[in-house]
């Protein structure tokens, strides 16, 4: 088998996680790691036997593929380059900044046949891997996410808290139930307040589908505890999974079991060996460039979640200046 020629462009926090990644998975050759802070570049080529590099384009010619795990406002210029050179990219999370640079790539990728994956991690999660066999139409759906908030490193930032808690944290939850539900939304009802930030820091949205189905999403990084959590109701199924314990309780309404206090109900626990989601996430990369098969999160699928987070972040502006209008203080 050939050696696959992977590069991994930013290599901070998570960028070196994609680099050690990378370094393990057979088949694959980490051809090299960019950075704009040379020093960073020459520490982590160094751990893992790569060439360093400050300057994406230095990459082209090099890689056939390339991780692109840089602040958003520099994925789309990033990666038109390595699309526009031949290079199949794999997107950090949101795949863009707006709806018009995610349709361009889209364009770019599909008239020269190359592949774009956007990194939904929460996708590779073997529980919500499993839901497919377990639902086909969704009713109802509630979705937590909340986070401790996280200290920042001397000097700088907590990572996410650049941005508001939607493309930050809700974004996910949003991919995972645009994926189960299969269907146009119709309307958004959102609400979001900034706390600790001058971001919005706490956030639900309540997504009503054309087919019926309605999703409460909450996100929020001021939590007292970490949470992942979602569940999911069908007809004659109950479904909750616990993202960070990779456990899964199903609930049926079968006339056979004593899942007290429901009589009738049977009760189906799932626990999931803890996998390497992100290893996960980028070994189907490189199988869907490998095969040419569809990733699993394509880049229409990264451009719908962005499509909604952005819906959600207008209407809780809009929600925001109408308070402001009447005198209320936020």
């Amino acid at each position: 088998m050939k050696q696959l020629r992977v590069g991994v462009v930013g290599v901070g926090y998570l960028g070196t996680f994609h680099a050690e990644k990378y370094a393990g998975i057979e088949g694959v050759e980490l051809a090299g790691v960019v950075d704009i802070a040379p020093e960073r570049a020459e520490s982590v080529a160094e751990r893992f036997g790569t060439k360093p590099f400050d300057d994406h384009r230095d990459l082209i010619g090099l890689v056939d593929a390339v991780s692109i795990v840089v602040p958003t406002q520099l994925h789309f210029p990033i990666s038109r380059d390595f699309l526009e050179n031949d290079v199949e990219v794999l997107i950090e999370k949101p795949i863009t900044e707006t709806l018009e640079e995610a349709d361009a790539l889209i364009q770019i990728a599909d008239s020269r046949g190359r592949i774009i994956q956007v990194g939904h991690l929460e996708r590779f999660n073997p529980a919500v891997m499993a839901l497919g066999e377990i639902l086909d139409r969704p009713l109802f759906i509630e979705s937590d996410r909340l986070h401790i908030p996280k200290e920042p490193e001397e000097g700088k930032k907590a990572r996410g808290t650049e941005v508001d808690v939607v493309l930050d944290l809700m974004i996910h939850d949003i991919d995972i139930v645009l994926s189960l539900v299969k269907s146009e939304v119709k309307s958004i009802h959102a609400l979001g307040v900034p706390v600790i930030t001058s971001h919005v820091d706490i956030a639900n949205a309540r997504l009503v589908f054309e087919n019926g189905c309605v999703a409460n999403i909450t996100a929020s990084r001021i939590s007292l505890k970490n949470m992942r959590k979602i569940r999911i109701f069908q007809k004659d199924t109950y479904v909750s999974v616990d993202y960070a314990n990779h456990e899964m309780a199903v609930f049926r309404k079968d006339g056979k079991g004593n899942a007290l206090p429901i009589p009738g109900v049977s009760f189906e626990p799932k626990n999931f060996e803890k996998a390497d989601s992100l290893k996960s996430e980028l070994e189907a990369f490189v199988h869907s460039v490998r095969t040419r098969e569809v990733p699993v999160v394509s880049g229409r699928d990264g451009r719908n979640a962005l499509g909604v987070a952005l819906s959600i972040i207008d209407q809780i502006q809009e929600t925001t200046e109408d308070f402001l209008r009447r005198g209320i203080s936020l």
